[in-house]
């Protein structure tokens, strides 16, 4: 987190930001710049801050969600790949072809077309044109691509970062003024207790101040067991005898610490930047850090979405006989919200007019 002091020297530089944002905003307002619709629904899920709210899970859940009923499919920029345009993705790409998140959403869900593009607005009618089966399309992370106008707008905003009490870029994390959040249908919001009272629950909802017309949700994370990062089948179970080493990059680690550690014996921790992709020189490095723990039992664990860029490093693991496993995470919705949540996206769906 920043310093206050660093804040104040960075505000003129997020003021000038604003200024762009409001700009490109007026535009769209006077109606001067349009978002495009299609004609299968689409549904966005994204966030008003860089990254920490738990996009991807939540995109999963959806997929869980409508995949048994529905012929769904996901459109990712593919953010970090090496590669360019529109791509669909298969499991045996690595993610610098087809970017972190998409890999982790084909490989859990193979049945599901799962495609990248820069650009939407093109990457949209090359999907149907793929496959005309498809029937809603879920975007992953286009809350300030305005270029398409979502059908159902989903914004995701943490308990303990929520966009109330951030600041524009680079002061702080957010993307647009906060007053963005009024384009939204649904507001959940991500990352909670596990265990929400019903008091705290009631100053958020008062603290974020929604339209009428807006829903709000609460959901959090259950993790659940690890398992090898090359072989699924092999899972570990957590104990207070183990000594774990946390490899991420990811954009807050807070949430998972706070999982594993009342769990284990000890956790140490090697942060890098969100989307980081892991040079020899880390892996070296983890393996240097993993040798120095005094322990007799003793593991790596990772999330599944660096487990997708580790994965480009085999060899060096394989060879040096690292023990990393991912740690999957589903989202579930506190007390009726998932029941509620379910509901409002099914009747969202089943009222679409094209």
């Amino acid at each position: 987190m920043q310093s206050k002091f660093v804040k104040i020297l960075l505000a003129p530089i997020s003021l000038l930001y604003g200024i762009g944002i409001s700009l490109r905003d007026l535009l769209y307002r006077w109606g001067l710049l349009r978002g495009v619709r299609f004609s299968v629904p689409t549904i966005s899920v994204g966030n008003l801050s860089i990254g920490g709210a738990g996009k991807s899970p939540h995109i999963e859940y959806l997929v869980r969600l409508l995949k048994d009923y529905i012929y769904v499919a996901t459109l990712s920029r593919g953010y970090g790949r090496k590669t360019r345009g529109f791509s669909l993705v298969n499991p045996n790409n690595t993610a610098e072809q087809v970017g972190d998140e998409p890999l982790q959403f084909k490989r859990k869900f193979p049945n599901i077309t799962v495609s990248i593009s820069e650009s939407r607005t093109f990457a949209i009618p090359e999907l149907l044109k793929h496959d005309a089966r498809i029937q809603t399309i879920l975007l992953d992370d286009a809350f300030q691509h305005r270029a398409i106008h979502p059908d159902l707008n989903i914004l995701l905003t943490e308990y303990q970062y929520p966009f109330t009490r951030d600041y524009l870029l680079p002061s702080g994390r957010l993307r647009e003024w906060r007053s963005a959040y009024q384009r939204a249908d649904y507001v959940v919001v991500s990352k909670c207790p596990p265990v929400l009272p019903a008091e705290d629950r009631q100053k958020m909802v008062e603290e974020l101040n929604l339209l009428p017309r807006q829903k709000i949700f609460f959901s959090y994370y259950e993790y659940q067991r690890p398992n090898y990062i090359f072989d699924y089948r092999r899972q570990l179970i957590l104990d207070d005898q183990l000594d774990i080493l946390v490899i991420c990059a990811i954009a807050r680690t807070e949430y998972l610490l706070d999982y594993l550690t009342p769990l284990v014996k000890s956790v140490q921790i090697l942060e890098y930047e969100d989307h980081h992709y892991f040079t020899n020189f880390d892996l070296s490095n983890l393996k240097k850090r993993f040798e120095q723990m005094n322990s007799q039992r003793k593991v790596i664990i990772t999330t599944e979405k660096d487990a997708m860029r580790l994965q480009l490093h085999q060899k060096f693991i394989v060879d040096n006989l690292l023990p990393i496993f991912a740690i999957p995470v589903m989202v579930k919705f506190h007390g009726t919200d998932g029941e509620n949540f379910d509901g409002s996206v099914k009747d969202f769906l089943l009222d679409y007019k094209s």
